[in-house]
């Protein structure tokens, strides 16, 4: 799946499928300006900073279990998100400083670092890397991810994929092919 926010004519949080199907708004109601995402992947849970509403929040993937993790003007210049085991991470724009907020209790917030110029944070951990199982966009024998002669995107599942084109070219009615 992909998660993505918007806050054009009506702000909310979507998910699809990596080939743009299935499009769903999971959040469409008390949000406004939601500007950075992260996802727990172990549990399904997404997190959002709203920073009009001055507020970080979670919901499931389906869009239940709704609730503001922390909410104030310490929010207000959070850009770029991330979650690992029970802290989300952060970057404060107004002082550039990395901050770790607990996700079960709000109010247990800390300045870890100060870094210049910092609008995005990442963890790379092995443990937030999910395990890679045969897909439908592997490589085929001729070398050609699943089969597609310019771009695979998976679909509703693993095991299904669609072939789309680069800009320029059609898709030809073998549905892999590019002309």
């Amino acid at each position: 799946k992909l998660f993505f926010t918007d806050y054009g004519n009506t702000a909310k949080i979507e998910r699809c499928d990596m080939d743009g199907m299935n499009r769903t708004w999971i959040v469409d109601s008390k949000i406004e300006q939601p500007t950075a995402l992260a996802l727990d992947l172990v549990n399904k849970y997404v997190y959002w900073v709203d920073i009009y509403l001055d507020s970080v929040e979670v919901v499931d993937y389906q869009g239940r279990k709704r609730h503001t993790i922390i909410k104030g003007r310490q929010i207000r210049h959070l850009c770029g998100l991330a979650v690992f085991e029970n802290y989300l991470y952060t970057v404060n724009s107004d002082n550039l400083s990395i901050l770790r907020i607990n996700r079960y209790n709000g109010t247990d917030v800390q300045s870890l670092a100060r870094l210049d110029n910092a609008k995005e944070i990442r963890v790379y951990q092995k443990r937030t890397q999910t395990t890679v199982r045969s897909h439908a966009c592997e490589e085929d024998p001729s070398g050609t991810p699943g089969g597609c002669s310019h771009i695979c995107l998976l679909s509703s599942n693993y095991k299904a994929r669609t072939c789309r084109c680069r800009t320029g070219f059609i898709l030809g009615s073998d549905g892999r092919s590019c002309k």
